[in-house]
């Protein structure tokens, strides 16, 4: 198991790495100059060239690179705003504060969406799906079935705008949605994420409820859960004895996968109901050609991702004794 872990982290390291060179010369590609939408209207070249020197602009960019490198792991007082502890990801060109520093800041948002999420559609999408599989070609199973074929085509940015106009601005049953620190009043933030929670949980369970069904569909005609029927153990005491682990190890790899994504940003749902998360920080990294910021936000939302890809293979062995770490 260590060796195993330690070979998927090294691995990770290195996909971290190339990740960051392609962020580097994508960001040199692109056809704003960040110099001059932070210099503003009345921008003479003597004020270009002093941004161009003072952001680190005018090196070249292996250099610029190097120095981002060595920042990130060894920290930096070369900063004209002031001492960076590591992880350097550097200053924000936009708003002037520290990289890192912000990402902390957005992160409790992004956590209370994905979270709360999560739970809500793991038990929907679980629940249903093992409930189709049961009921296998009934109506229930049916309808089940079509009903996750219908919610699944639909996207965030249709039901979003859907359940704000008729949740809040029509009916007034729910307050507008907003993040509110848990700490501070948790009724507070209970309320003002209930509807982001059920959009977004709508959209993947019904995802999980499929492959929840197929799953334990495929595992009840394992030799195992055969042989364990014919030895006359009751179908229930198999469904939920056998058949339900061994369905588990499709649906924990793309959870795995699924939450690593939104930990490192739910774009369309944060931008959709205004929380302030990475989400969201991500596109305005974009929008103001923030290279710090974009990095920062980039590398550690793909670091959410192999994180979670890493516990999900070593969790395989405990999920189904017949998986064993190679």
């Amino acid at each position: 198991m260590l060796r195993f872990l330690l070979r998927r982290s090294l691995g990770a390291v290195v996909i971290l790495f190339l990740l960051s060179i392609v962020a580097f010369l994508l960001f040199f590609g692109m056809p704003r100059d960040p110099a001059l939408l932070m210099c503003g209207k009345t921008c003479t070249p003597a004020n270009l060239e002093n941004l161009h020197h003072v952001l680190g602009l005018d090196k070249p960019i292996p250099e610029q690179y190097w120095i981002f490198l060595t920042n990130l792991v060894m920290g930096s007082d070369d900063f004209a705003q002031g001492p960076c502890p590591a992880p350097c990801f550097g200053y924000s060109y936009h708003s002037n504060e520290q990289v890192w520093g912000t990402l902390m800041d957005r992160l409790p948002a992004t956590v209370s969406l994905t979270l709360g999420g999560a739970v809500f559609f793991l038990v929907i999408g679980l629940g249903t799906g093992l409930i189709a599989a049961w009921k296998r070609g009934t109506i229930v199973d049916k309808t089940f079935t079509a009903g996750a074929m219908v919610i699944s085509s639909m996207q965030i940015y249709f039901l979003g705008p859907l359940a704000l106009a008729i949740l809040v601005y029509q009916t007034h049953v729910f307050d507008k949605p907003a993040y509110n620190e848990f700490t501070e009043n948790p009724g507070a933030w209970f309320s003002g994420l209930i509807i982001p929670w059920v959009v977004l949980s709508t959209i993947f369970a019904s995802q999980y409820t499929r492959m929840a069904r197929s799953s334990m569909i495929e595992q009840l005609q394992e030799e195992h859960v055969r042989t364990a029927r014919a030895k006359g153990m009751s179908r229930r005491y198999v469904f939920l004895r056998y058949a339900w682990r061994g369905s588990l190890i499709p649906i924990v790899t793309i959870f795995g996968i699924d939450l690593g994504s939104l930990l490192g940003g739910a774009i369309i749902t944060e931008y959709t109901f205004g929380l302030p998360g990475l989400g969201r920080l991500a596109v305005e990294s974009v929008f103001f050609s923030d290279l710090p910021l974009l990095l920062g936000v980039m590398l550690f939302s793909a670091t959410m991702i192999l994180l979670c890809n890493i516990v999900v293979d070593a969790a395989y062995a405990f999920i189904d004794p017949r998986v064993r770490l190679a």
